[in-house]
């Protein structure tokens, strides 16, 4: 096959495929360094190309600063926290309770992206048929910014234990908007091997060949070369 002129260079490529294996969601390795104005732009910038629903964009981008609201933000987490804890027992509950699940206070900022619900008006694009595409394109320029963060040596934590009613009377969010991601943003001392919580025990990465399916649900993959290619991959690294 010939190569179009777009085409990445084989570097290009392993450094994309590089951001996506090596990408973390960061909890204990912040570091207090700020993050320059230009390469926070830039993070923005890549989130904001994100592909969206109808092209109705309906991400907004709040960036906290102050510890003031930081600290405000970590009590809603320790009381979703204690919480949470309550679901598990036993093993599993110590388990629990000795996983670091956010770095609000240890980053030196936070970055809350909401979805604008009513963006566009009432009939959107490619919306009608399912109303959530608005949320998963935020998603979407949630993971444009966390791979491009791991490109800019930043670390990047989601912090998902928090109530979103509560969260939302925190920011001063209108109805229409929903937070859809509270995340911590920084430079850190290292990115871990593997995810905290596969290090910790808490899961491991599932094999990528029990979860691909052929034609429909459970069907067997006629194509022979995908499939010995699937079984042949080690922790999904082969670039």
């Amino acid at each position: 096959m010939t190569a179009s002129d777009d085409s990445f260079t084989e570097s290009e490529r392993h450094g994309l495929y590089r951001a996506i294996y090596e990408r973390r969601d960061v909890r204990s390795q912040f570091l207090p360094d700020p993050i320059p104005a230009d390469v926070l732009a830039r993070l923005l910038q890549a989130a904001h190309h994100a592909p969206s629903v109808g092209f109705m964009q309906p991400w907004d981008f709040i960036v906290i600063e102050s510890r003031e609201v930081r600290a405000s933000i970590l009590t809603l987490f320790e009381q979703a926290n204690e919480k949470a804890a309550e679901r598990f027992t036993g093993e599993r509950k110590n388990l629990y309770k000795g996983l670091k699940l956010q770095g609000i206070l240890e980053s030196p900022l936070n970055l809350c992206i909401t979805c604008d619900r009513s963006r566009s008006g009432p009939h959107v694009l490619g919306r009608d048929s399912i109303m959530e595409t608005d949320l998963f394109s935020t998603c979407l320029a949630v993971q444009n910014l966390w791979l491009a963060a791991r490109a800019e040596g930043v670390g990047v934590g989601w912090v998902s234990v928090l109530d979103q009613t509560q969260l939302s009377a925190a920011l001063n969010l209108p109805e229409h908007v929903y937070p859809v991601a509270y995340l911590c943003l920084g430079y850190v001392s290292e990115f871990l091997d593997q995810p905290e919580l596969e290090a910790k025990g808490w899961r491991s990465r599932l094999p990528l060949s029990e979860l691909v399916h052929g034609d429909t649900w459970g069907g067997a993959l006629i194509n022979e070369l995908l499939e010995a290619a699937l079984n042949g991959q080690s922790g999904g690294k082969s670039v």
